[in-house]
């Protein structure tokens, strides 16, 4: 069974990435939705949970990255509907010829992910219907659509890979898979102030004890850089 990260939070392992279900009573949200041809695993773990795709209200993109939104393709085709950043939206129109033309990492990064035939635009400070209102913040740096998500009342804070937990020490996303390091850092200091109980990573295990802690002293060093 998928490990729970906090109450009605389960953690789903994909290939070389996590994703994240919340099971409420109306039904279920993915945050984020691994690499395409993640299908059968999602439908796997919710299958654990006594859940299928037809529970699936919504799936909610952290970023435009193949290992984050490149199986969002598949779940939009059964008429789910898909949120994301729209300047993370747009870059997944991007193609291999795109790219060879105006070579970048970032750019090789979008043309790995299948484009959407539709989507919901996530923009900054909107509520989603979720764990009591779940508030979106753009954090843009990693990608210049990335999202956090927040759930004051749980205090738990998802923060695709706006940050990375490497050898138990929580820092800023990593350089060489950011399209604007220096953007990506400065993003934190939003997070810095808000009340966390949890922090959730899409790569590594989420941080509990010391979580807002954590956040302010990285907000002080994003400021003093």
């Amino acid at each position: 069974m998928p490990e729970p990260v906090a109450a009605g939070v389960h953690e789903i392992q994909l290939l070389r990435v996590k994703a994240h279900a919340i099971v409420e009573n109306d039904g279920v949200t993915l945050i984020d939705t691994g690499y395409a041809g993640s299908l059968p695993r999602i439908q796997r773990a919710l299958a654990a949970l006594d859940r299928t795709v037809d529970d699936v209200r919504r799936v909610i993109c952290t970023h435009g990255h193949p290992d984050h939104a490149g199986g969002a393709r598949a779940l939009a085709d059964l008429g789910i509907e898909v949120f994301i950043h729209p300047a993370d939206a747009a870059n997944l129109e991007i193609g291999f010829t795109d790219v060879v033309r105006r070579p970048s990492r970032g750019r090789i990064f979008a043309a790995m992910t299948p484009p959407l035939p539709t989507y919901t635009p996530l923009t900054d400070g909107d509520r989603l219907p979720v764990l009591g209102g779940l508030e979106v913040i753009h954090t843009p740096g990693h990608t210049p659509g990335s999202v956090c998500l927040f759930a004051p009342e749980r205090g738990v804070l998802f923060v695709g890979d706006v940050l990375q937990r490497r050898f138990g020490r929580v820092s800023f996303a990593s350089g060489l898979y950011s399209d604007n390091a220096a953007a990506a850092r400065s993003s934190v200091q939003r997070l810095s102030r808000l009340r966390v109980n949890s922090i959730v990573f899409a790569h590594y295990p989420p941080l509990v004890e010391g979580a807002a802690d954590t956040l302010a002293t990285l907000g002080r060093q994003a400021e003093a850089s």
